[in-house]
């Protein structure tokens, strides 16, 4: 499986960087992966629009860093035979999805692209209540507060405020971060039931075994931290300059989403205790508040139990 993301070790392997392991196709792939897991195992689907995954695969192929993609290019990153992308590139490109360089002989994004993001974004109004109070703190603590969804293995960040310079890591909307390694993540694993929990931590092992040894004790510890706490904290282990807290906002059983809310300081500007004692509330604070104001319930009793037992296993 392909990720939009990179992985930063800071403690086993400090400064190396590395991708999650490719997911076995022989089992199914949740509904969240990336359209190539799903591809990759649905070709026994007689009802999978098979050509229609194909070009997903090729619009998930653009990421940051690598705006501008030949046919070629898109060819060695997806897999698909050359001439099944270039008829993909075209159609996508005549539909507005994508917009295409003759003078490079590439494409990038289309505006259409964010048409899609439009409908998602707008049934979370509650970003716009929040983003207020965001900025007022991330203003404060001269750092990033943000909203992040959960998605299968990842975060997307749907709502950010931010205070200057806040280092290398400057969080957008639509920004995927791993779940496993981060504060964000954490959190927002916090407020599933427990058996969408498990199936997560199953779902985190089967993608990439090593990253689950190397992480599975200080996630479930973020767990039980929320449970007991409100917040938890994630010391540089997904970047090393940034040190961060979060906070469980609500899982909506209707549309099966889970949000959590964090704040991410450059480690330099930190004061020894400061992000426990004092940041860590006052996001639990602030995602309390939010809550109160859309009447969202946080993790219900149950959920919060299970964490601080998961944290012992």
């Amino acid at each position: 499986m392909r990720h939009n993301y990179r992985i930063y070790w800071t403690s086993q392997r400090s400064g190396s960087i590395r991708t999650p392991m490719a997911r076995t196709a022989s089992k199914p792939p949740p509904a969240s992966s990336s359209a190539a897991a799903v591809l990759a195992s649905s070709a026994d689907d007689a009802a999978f629009a098979t050509t229609l995954a194909k070009g997903l695969v090729v619009l998930e192929a653009f990421k940051a860093g690598t705006t501008q993609l030949g046919n070629m290019e898109l060819s060695t990153l997806t897999g698909i035979p050359r001439p099944t992308v270039a008829r993909l590139t075209h159609t996508l490109a005549e539909l507005g999805y994508l917009r295409y360089d003759a003078e490079r002989a590439k494409y990038r994004v289309g505006a259409r692209a964010l048409r899609m993001a439009h409908p998602l974004l707008a049934d979370m109004q509650f970003r716009q209540v929040a983003r207020p109070m965001m900025m007022e703190l991330a203003q404060s603590v001269r750092g990033t507060v943000s909203i992040g969804l959960l998605d299968g293995t990842s975060m997307i960040y749907v709502e950010t405020a931010r205070s200057g310079d806040v280092g290398p890591h400057v969080p957008d909307i639509g920004m995927p971060i791993p779940v496993v390694m981060t504060a964000m993540g954490r959190a927002a694993a916090a407020t599933l039931p427990p058996a969408d929990a498990a199936l997560l931590e199953q779902q985190i092992a089967s993608e990439d075994a090593e990253l689950w040894s190397a992480f599975r004790d200080r996630y479930r510890a973020g767990l039980a931290q929320c449970a007991s706490r409100g917040f938890c904290t994630c010391w540089g282990e997904y970047m090393a300059s940034i040190h961060a807290v979060a906070a469980p906002l609500f899982h909506a059983d209707e549309t099966r989403r889970s949000f959590s809310i964090n704040c991410g300081i450059p480690a330099f500007r930190l004061q020894p205790g400061q992000l426990e004692a004092e940041i860590g509330p006052r996001i639990a604070a602030l995602a309390d508040s939010i809550r109160a104001i859309v009447g969202a319930a946080g993790p219900a009793a149950e959920t919060q139990k299970q964490n601080k037992k998961r944290a012992r296993k």
